[in-house]
């Protein structure tokens, strides 16, 4: 009995958890962005409006991608980046935009928008090859500081998936140890019951690792203190002050962290750890 009544709060604790999930799930959909392959209809505030919005949006994109085709380039970054002012967004618009600004010569702007694509879809090799194209462009040769091999390895690791792959794959985990722990609880056979004590807990170390890899995920993709260098050179001055003194000088397309800001001044830190100050306006943020 007592096993019973245990197993009917297990279940409504699941159903809650999954009520919640979706709630939060609808709370935080974005609007309708364009597709790997079509443009798609942008949010309205009304039905009526929203045919029209569709049919715009789908427009700009396919007036983009035939500018981009007809080697129109910066016809077609105009189109895409006015996709863009309308809050639609994704990882194939920051893509298009970014090859259609690397033909055009615009190296800075190509880097920035590769790396918006990379954090909408980190495993997309595609992105990666020609983000490490337009990066051979630049002029700062940098050596980056090497990090600890395991963090090299759980990035990577991380990377193979976006954040809303990894969250999926963390509720199919935890269903999955509900399930064998009801398995471990109900199951009359010996053999069952150890299929389902240790199948729980290889899930549960599943759903946990999971969990941290769409949490770090997250975490990467909101991250608003990395910057590309958009001006085509720029001093990195010893305090934020136009009189200070030079400390180095960097180019355009240069990968920046930033780690204070200040009256128009950002702090920032380059992959060889040396640090500085540079004007805002002279960077972007991803």
């Amino acid at each position: 009995m007592k096993r019973l009544l245990f197993v009917m709060i297990l279940l409504g604790s699941l159903a809650s958890a999954s009520a919640q999930d979706s709630a939060a799930t609808a709370a935080a959909a974005p609007a309708a962005v364009p597709s790997a392959d079509s443009t798609a209809s942008a949010a309205a505030p009304a039905a009526s409006t929203a045919p029209d919005a569709q049919n715009s949006a789908e427009t700009l994109w396919d007036r983009a991608n035939t500018a981009y085709i007809n080697a129109d380039y910066h016809g077609a970054i105009g189109l895409y980046e006015e996709l863009l002012s309308r809050n639609l967004s994704s990882a194939k618009l920051y893509y298009n935009l970014a090859n259609a600004c690397f033909k055009d010569g615009l190296t800075g702007r190509a880097i920035l928008y590769y790396h918006k694509a990379l954090r909408l879809a980190p495993g997309n090799d595609d992105i990666r090859y020609n983000l490490s194209v337009a990066e051979a462009r630049a002029k700062d040769r940098i050596e980056a500081i090497p990090a600890f091999f395991l963090t090299e390895w759980v990035r990577a690791a991380r990377s193979v998936m976006s954040c809303t792959a990894w969250s999926i794959f963390s509720l199919v985990a935890l269903v999955l140890a509900l399930g064998l722990f009801l398995l471990y609880l109900l199951a009359q056979r010996l053999a069952l019951r150890k299929a389902g004590f240790y199948g729980t807990i290889l899930a549960g170390v599943l759903f946990v690792l999971t969990t941290s890899f769409a949490a770090g995920e997250r975490r990467e993709m909101l991250d608003d203190t990395q910057a590309v260098v958009m001006a085509a050179s720029t001093a990195v001055k010893s305090s934020p002050d136009k009189a200070a003194t030079d400390l180095f000088v960097l180019h355009e397309g240069t990968l920046v962290t930033i780690s204070s800001r200040l009256e128009g001044w950002c702090e920032i830190t380059i992959a060889d750890g040396k640090k500085g100050w540079l004007e805002a306006k002279t960077i972007e943020t991803i």
